[in-house]
C-alpha cells in the first residue's frame, strides 16, 4: 500500500492522543495564563515521556501494520495478507466478484489515494478491502479485477500487464438543485412541519412554551440527516460500460461504484407525496453481496441507483437493469405501475377484476382494510420481470428479474383470514428492497406461486448476463443525445423502448 496509508487511517486516533494530552494546555493558553501547571510542573518530564512512549506505539503500530500487508491478483484469486502478530489471510475468487468500488475520504483525496473495495458472492461485508492506493493505481487495478472477472484472459506474451480501463458513456448527472430541492420535500421535513404546527397549537392551548423544546432534538437529526443525504448524493451521475453500470457521486469522500451486469437482484422505484409536483422518483436496489448494505448512512448510498430522477431518467436506468422488459407495450405497463390506479368495475366484480395495465389488484372485498390502496395494491408479470405495485400517496414500484427470485412465501393473518386474503413475500438478496404483493386474493396468491416459480426456472435455464453490453448496444450508441435533452416527451418516447 502507500506509505501515507497508515496516517490516513489512523488519523483521528493520532488527533485523540494529542487532545487527551493537550487539552488543558491548549485550555490556559486560551486563558492568558501558563501553559504548564504548576502543580505538574514537577511531573511535566514524565508526563512527556508518557505521552510520547504512547504516541510512537501507536505510529509504530500503523507503520507495522502498512509493512506487513501485502496483495496478490494470481491463479484467478485476489489474495490480501494482513498482521504483525495476528497474521491473516483474505482471499476472493475472481469470477465471484459482485461489484467494486473506489472510495476516497477527504484526507485520501489530499494526498491523491482511493481505497478499493469490492464485494464477493455471500459475503456480508467487504470481501476484500484495499486502503490506500494511489488513484491510477486503484482504476487500473478495477479494470484489472473487472476483467479478470468477466474472463478475459491475459495476454500470454505480457501476463502482468494491467487490463485497460473500460470506456463508458454518461447516461445522466442529477443536478444539485434538484436534489436540494428533493430533500426539502421529503418525507422528513413533512413530519418536522408537523411536529412543528402541533407545538404551536399545543404551546398557544396550554401556554407551555416547553414544548418547543421537543422540536431541537429533531431538528437537529434532520439537519444532519439533510447533509449526509446531500454529501452522498452530491453530483451523481451515471454511465455505462463494458464491465457495467458506474456510479459516481459524493461531495466530500467521493465513490465511484461499478456494479458488474446481472448483479441487481431487486428494484424499487417510490415516489413522496411532495415529489409529484415536479415528477421526481427514487430508485434502490439490492445487489449480490452487499448484505445489509442499506442498513446505515453509506450503504444506503450504495444500493441507491437513482437518488432523485424524472420519469425518462427512470425509464434510462431501467433500461440499463432490464435491457428486455418482456413486453410489447412497455411504457403502458410501467407507467402503471408507476401512477397507475385500477379502474372501478360494477358491483357485481369479483376477485381479480379488477385490472388495468395488466395489473391483478387487490378484490372489492378488501377495501375495509385499505379503504385507499385496494385498487392500487396489485401485480403483473411480464416475460422477464414481476412487477409489484403498492401505496396510494407513497407509490411504489418493485422489479424483480425473474431468475433473481431465490423462493417465496404465502402468509396470511387472522384479518386476512377473515377477509379471504394472502400476502405473497419474494425472497432476494438483502438489501433496502423487501419485495411483497400485500392483500391479494387467496386464489391468485396461489397461481402466482407456482406460476412465478415455473418463471424462475425457466429464465435460469436461458440467462445471458454475460451478454449485457449486448443488449444496451442500442442505448449506448444513443446515449450523446439522450442524456443530455432536456425534451421530456423525446427522452419518455427512447426510454420506454429500451426498459
Amino acid at each position: 500500500m502507500h506509505p501515507a496509508s497508515p496516517f490516513v487511517r489512523g488519523w483521528v486516533a493520532l488527533a485523540a492522543i494529542g487532545f487527551f494530552f493537550g487539552r488543558d494546555t491548549f485550555e490556559r493558553m486560551l486563558q492568558g495564563g501558563p501553559l504548564i501547571d504548576e502543580q505538574v510542573a514537577g511531573r511535566a518530564p514524565w508526563l512527556l515521556l508518557g505521552g510520547g512512549t504512547f504516541l510512537l506505539l501507536t505510529v509504530a503500530g500503523y507503520i507495522l501494520s502498512w509493512y506487513f500487508t501485502r496483495y496478490q491478483v494470481a491463479e484467478g484469486y485476489v489474495r490480501v495478507n494482513t498482521g504483525f502478530l495476528f497474521k491473516q489471510q483474505r482471499q476472493a475468487r475472481l469470477d465471484r466478484v459482485q461489484a467494486i468500488d473506489i472510495v476516497q475520504p477527504l484526507l485520501a483525496r489530499i494526498f491523491g489515494l482511493a481505497e478499493l473495495k469490492f464485494e464477493v458472492a455471500d459475503a456480508g461485508e467487504s470481501a476484500v478491502r484495499l486502503a490506500y492506493l494511489p488513484m491510477d493505481q486503484a482504476r487500473q487495478l478495477r479494470a484489472t479485477i473487472l476483467a479478470r472477472a468477466a474472463g478475459v484472459e491475459p495476454d500470454p506474451a505480457r501476463p502482468e500487464e494491467a487490463a485497460a480501463e473500460a470506456p463508458e458513456n454518461a447516461v445522466l448527472t442529477v443536478p444539485p438543485p434538484r436534489l436540494v430541492g428533493s430533500l426539502l420535500l421529503s418525507e422528513q421535513s413533512a413530519f418536522i412541519l408537523l411536529g412543528a404546527v402541533a407545538s404551536v397549537v399545543l404551546s398557544a392551548v396550554t401556554e407551555n412554551r416547553s414544548f418547543y423544546l421537543y422540536l431541537i432534538p429533531a431538528g437537529l437529526g434532520l439537519v444532519a440527516a439533510y447533509w449526509n443525504s446531500f454529501n452522498k448524493g452530491y453530483n451523481f451521475t451515471a454511465a455505462i460500460s463494458p464491465d457495467g453500470i458506474r456510479l459516481r457521486y459524493g461531495l466530500l469522500d467521493t465513490q465511484a461504484q461499478t456494479l458488474p451486469p446481472g448483479r441487481i437482484q431487486a428494484l424499487r422505484i417510490s415516489q413522496p407525496p411532495l415529489w409529484r409536483i415536479f415528477g421526481w422518483y427514487r430508485m434502490q436496489v439490492n445487489v449480490a453481496g452487499y448484505g445489509t448494505a442499506g442498513s446505515n448512512g453509506e450503504g444506503s448510498s450504495r444500493t441507491t441507483l437513482l437518488p432523485v430522477g424524472t420519469l425518462p431518467e427512470v425509464f434510462t436506468m431501467l433500461s440499463l437493469v432490464l435491457p428486455d422488459p418482456g413486453t410489447a407495450d412497455p411504457a403502458r405497463v410501467f407507467a402503471a405501475g408507476l401512477h397507475g390506479i385500477a379502474p372501478v368495475s360494477g358491483a357485481g366484480g369479483g376477485p381479480g377484476e379488477e385490472s388495468d395495465g395488466g395489473f391483478v389488484t387487490t378484490p372489492r372485498r378488501a377495501r375495509p382494510l385499505a379503504p385507499l390502496g385496494w385498487r392500487r395494491n396489485g401485480f403483473t408479470a411480464t416475460d422477464t420481470a414481476l412487477l409489484i405495485r403498492s401505496g396510494r400517496w407513497w407509490r411504489q414500484l418493485v422489479v424483480v428479474p425473474h431468475q433473481r427470485t431465490q423462493s417465496m412465501a404465502l402468509q396470511r393473518g387472522p384479518l386476512a383470514r377473515r377477509f379471504g386474503l394472502v400476502d405473497l413475500a419474494l425472497h432476494t438478496t438483502s438489501g433496502p428492497v423487501s419485495p411483497r404483493l400485500i392483500q391479494a386474493g387467496i386464489a391468485e396468491g396461489k397461481a402466482l406461486l407456482d406460476a412465478q416459480a415455473a418463471r424462475a426456472r425457466a429464465a435460469r435455464k436461458r440467462q445471458t448476463s454475460e451478454h449485457w453490453l449486448e443488449q444496451v448496444k442500442p442505448l449506448v450508441a444513443g446515449t450523446g443525445h439522450e442524456a443530455g435533452t432536456d425534451d421530456p416527451e423525446a427522452s419518455s418516447k427512447e426510454g420506454p423502448q429500451h426498459g
